[in-house]
């Protein structure tokens, strides 16, 4: 018995549709009370009140992963509080990138009030660090130590200690 190629594409196809159909309808018929409702948003400062809960979750996780952190590197355990001094400077340095994708790169806005399109954005200077500042001090190369007559170790003024070059450098 030898089967036809396009018959068994067919069926095949047709029951790739029924299943899909039937899964969404069967998704459709799930009642409204068993979703879960939204948490609500709380001690909302700087971003839009008309953001869902969720696009303020996704914007957090994008946060968090720009300066390699997790939540509770900003949020205390109740999450409406300001005490962490991280929570603030987050405010702070928001507003401060809104300013300049505004003034230097012309970013608009969409209708939650959100940058459409970012130039500069936490990514720009944290690199994944929470403090890039101390990573670029501890990261900076040192200079070559050398006399100053030449490049000669030694060759400075008379009774100064030769330079040297630390070990490993």
């Amino acid at each position: 018995m030898h089967l036809n190629k396009k018959i068994i594409v067919a069926v095949g196809l047709i029951s790739s549709v029924v299943v899909l159909a039937s899964m969404t309808a069967f998704k459709q018929q799930v009642p409204q009370q068993q979703q879960r409702p939204e948490p609500k948003l709380v001690n909302i400062k700087v971003l839009s009140k008309k953001m869902t809960y969720r696009q303020v979750d996704h914007l957090m996780d994008e946060w968090a992963s720009a300066l390699g952190v997790k939540c509770n590197f900003c949020h205390e355990q109740d999450k409406a509080s300001d005490a962490k001094p991280e929570k603030l400077m987050a405010r702070e340095m928001f507003e401060m990138a809104a300013k300049l994708n505004k003034k230097y790169f012309k970013a608009k806005k969409d209708s939650l009030g959100m940058v459409m399109e970012s130039s500069i954005n936490c990514y720009t200077c944290h690199h994944g660090v929470s403090h890039p500042e101390i990573s670029l001090i501890a990261n900076r190369p040192r200079p070559q130590r050398t006399g100053p007559a030449g490049g000669q170790p030694g060759a400075g003024a008379p009774g100064a200690a030769p330079a040297t070059t630390p070990p490993g450098r």
